[in-house]
């Protein structure tokens, strides 16, 4: 389960998060990658949630009673 980081400027980033944090180097990598994974779960559902906003205002059209299906979409694209 060891990490060997062979990057210096990564190498240092850990050390200096570490240090400011008053952290062991294992603890300061923890940190760092459960605040990246939070991040990253945030992004995720504000991209869900932007996506709700358009089907919801997709979804509040009026209706026109018209059925598009195989041709019409043929048509449309000049097939």
């Amino acid at each position: 389960m060891a990490f060997h980081v062979r990057d210096a400027t990564t190498d240092a980033l850990v050390r200096e998060l570490a240090l400011k944090r008053g952290l062991g180097l294992t603890e300061a990598i923890k940190l760092a990658v459960e605040a990246e994974l939070k991040r990253e779960a945030n992004r995720v559902e504000e991209k869900l949630a932007r996506m709700r906003e358009v089907s919801d205002t997709i979804r509040a059209w009026p209706k026109t009673g018209l059925k598009a299906d195989k041709a019409f979409f043929d048509e449309m694209s000049g097939d």
